[in-house]
């Protein structure tokens, strides 16, 4: 089963995803997250939206893809003046979560503000023992 969220995301910000559950045995893998601009050409905009198993301390533009806790990033760029067409570049980390997810957005371009964006998660049954290691590797990253 799909389960998916969309909305907008200001610049500079962290937004959090509920996914937790009291007891643990729903996982979600990422398999889809794409954007698009709030004010298509009518502004420059240069987005950077990533995607975090746990709570970053910011949202940057600079991402390290060695970050244990990446589970997906997208970029966009439009340019209004050159009429240039919408990029979109994704990647996905195929980890399964159960938690509470992150979603952080950094505009590189100073005139541009939010993005849409769409998330599309698929609902993996966990067993019990799948649910413990997925919340420890969760707990592991953060040290």
């Amino acid at each position: 089963m799909k389960k998916t969220f969309k909305g907008k995301v200001a610049d500079n910000t962290i937004t959090q995803i509920r996914l937790s559950t009291n007891n643990g045995l729903t996982g979600y893998q990422v398999m889809k997250l794409q954007l698009f601009p709030e004010n298509f050409g009518l502004a420059d905009q240069e987005s950077v939206v990533a995607l975090y198993s746990l709570e970053p301390a910011a949202a940057i533009a600079n991402l390290d893809f060695d970050d244990p806790t990446l589970l997906a990033a997208t970029c966009m760029s439009t340019d209004n003046s050159e009429n240039n067409p919408l990029n979109t570049n994704i990647v996905i980390d195929q980890k399964i979560v159960n938690q509470d997810i992150f979603l952080t957005h950094q505009n590189t371009h100073s005139d541009a503000g939010p993005v849409n964006f769409y998330l599309e998660l698929e609902q993996v049954k966990l067993s019990e023992n799948e649910a413990t290691v997925a919340t420890l590797k969760d707990m592991r990253a953060s040290e």
